[in-house]
């Protein structure tokens, strides 16, 4: 993992990176004669340098938009390199500045093996929080082989520059145990599903957990599902030769404030089951557990943070495969708690598995607040695209919240009707629900309905978020890299941290 840390603020390094921003037009100029200008720092740079650096960004016309970079070689002096690197207006420092972070981090990586970056005066431990976040985050890589040679990274350190250091350090801190968290649930995600059985997952999260002092993991293998009368998650696990798990994971400081129960789905691989999907829908149902993967490094992130709030993960998990044991549309399955629910179509198996751990979570648990997360449906993304997940409540307070939260950190939301008049389609003639509306129904705000009928006595305390578009990006974006983005796990940390 690259190294980033925190030093004096000086000239002397080879390769500088220095942070730029849009001025003001000229009044006497053009209006749309918008420049870059060198943002303030410790540290004082020659006038020479200042006049050579002004005259190229004037050259190169760069517009200090945060994550613009253009590297400036300076052979046979010293700084051999200067990196110029846009963080944006003062109006969102934090986006501007991981923007930068994660810009420098891609700009560096093949041709330079470290990089010392100048910190602005005023604001030096958040810009280097969200510098160091933006930068691990883009330089994460999955690969189950090594790294073509011609593709392979250079650069190894990154040293962040400022007067006083231990602000930094402790900020560098906090953006390491956030990045950490986001790698571990894009990891998880990203892992083939011939691996990636619920035992496969179940272990590595339980390993991840005997590492942090103060979290419990409790793992229900099918057997004890079997004694809980979880009826979904084994009817869901059924057609798999690999048997499902539930993780329960829970960080529990001494002096919590409050109770948050995290619900993730943890599909590790759906092919439709009988009601199977196209090869081509197939092709990423790794993904199908994303939002196991994040409740689980929320929990992890918040120890590390050492966040003053209890916080339990749960994580449903099975695989759902077609053989002579798997569940067959019409089929009924009786939920933990007692609730029914026919199953009309083998491939809406994800919010049969989370209909049991929301039953669990408000009948056992009992939280103060109930969030779960899931790759849930197709029609959240067409209705809000590849960037933006839906958000459920009935709290305007949570939503608000959660909102702010992921606004914060990058990961849009937005908030999604809950209208009592669409129940009805939930209705079946031989159990208390289905699982499968007509096609037409408002498929995301169905689901939705469907999973409230399981929060029992914290429906009013409940958020459901469907995140299956933002969970995947197919192109490099800002810290965001091909595959799988771990979406969730910094929107939950940041909220955690609010309560």
């Amino acid at each position: 993992m690259l190294d980033i840390s925190a030093g004096l603020a000086e000239t002397s390094a080879k390769i500088l990176a220095l942070p730029v921003c849009p001025s003001a037009p000229d009044s006497d100029g053009p209006s749309d004669d918008v420049h870059a200008t060198l943002v303030a720092t410790d540290t004082v740079l020659p006038d020479p340098l200042v006049s050579e650096i002004n005259s190229y960004l004037a050259d190169v016309r760069h517009s200090g938009a945060a994550g613009t970079v253009y590297l400036l070689p300076r052979p046979g002096r010293d700084p051999t390199h200067i990196m110029l690197v846009g963080v944006g207006s003062d109006d969102n420092l934090e986006a501007g500045w991981r923007s930068a972070g994660a810009a420098v981090a891609r700009k560096a990586a093949s041709r330079l093996a470290s990089v010392t970056v100048l910190l602005p005066r005023s604001t030096a431990p958040a810009a280097a929080r969200s510098f160091a976040e933006g930068a691990w985050l883009a330089s994460y890589r999955y690969r189950l082989s090594a790294e073509p040679d011609d593709r392979a990274t250079t650069l190894r350190r990154m040293t962040l520059a400022a007067r006083d250091t231990g602000s930094v350090e402790t900020a560098i801190a906090s953006a390491r145990a956030i990045s950490d968290a986001v790698i571990l649930a894009r990891d998880l995600t990203n892992a083939p599903s011939v691996q990636k059985s619920p035992k496969w997952f179940a272990d590595r999260v339980a390993n991840a957990a005997a590492r942090r002092k103060g979290v419990t993991t409790t793992v229900h293998d099918e057997n004890d599902l079997a004694e809980g009368r979880f009826g979904a998650i084994l009817a869901v696990g059924a057609g798999s030769s690999r048997p499902p798990r539930m993780v329960e994971l829970s960080w529990r400081p001494r002096r919590s404030r409050a109770h948050v129960v995290l619900v993730g789905k943890g599909i590790t691989f759906d092919s439709g089951g009988i009601s199977i999907k196209t090869a081509e829908q197939m092709k990423l149902m790794r993904k199908d557990m994303g939002g196991a993967a994040a409740v689980c490094a929320a929990v992890l992130g918040a120890a590390d943070l050492e966040l003053p709030v209890r916080v339990t993960a749960l994580a449903p998990l099975a695989e759902n495969m077609i053989s002579g044991s798997s569940m067959r549309p019409g089929d009924v399955v009786r939920h933990y708690g007692g609730l029914t629910t026919e199953v009309q179509n083998t491939d809406g198996e994800g919010r049969l598995v989370l209909g049991d751990a929301l039953a669990y979570a408000a009948r056992r648990l009992k939280p103060d607040l109930l969030v779960d997360l899931a790759t849930l449906t197709g029609a959240s993304h067409v209705a809000l695209g590849k960037r933006t997940a839906a958000l459920f409540t009935h709290n305007d307070a949570m939503a608000v919240a959660l909102a702010a939260a992921g606004e914060a950190v990058g990961e849009r939301t937005w908030r999604m009707p809950l209208p009592d008049d669409y129940v009805a389609s939930l209705a079946s003639d031989v159990a208390d629900l289905n699982n499968a509306p007509p096609p037409g129904q408002a498929g995301a705000v169905v689901a939705a309905l469907y999973l409230r009928e399981f929060t029992g006595n914290r429906r009013d305390r409940w958020v459901h978020l469907d995140m299956s578009a933002p969970a995947w990006i197919e192109t490099h974006d800002g810290p965001l890299v091909k595959g799988a983005t771990g979406w969730g796990v910094r929107l939950l940390l940041r909220w955690l941290g609010s309560l």
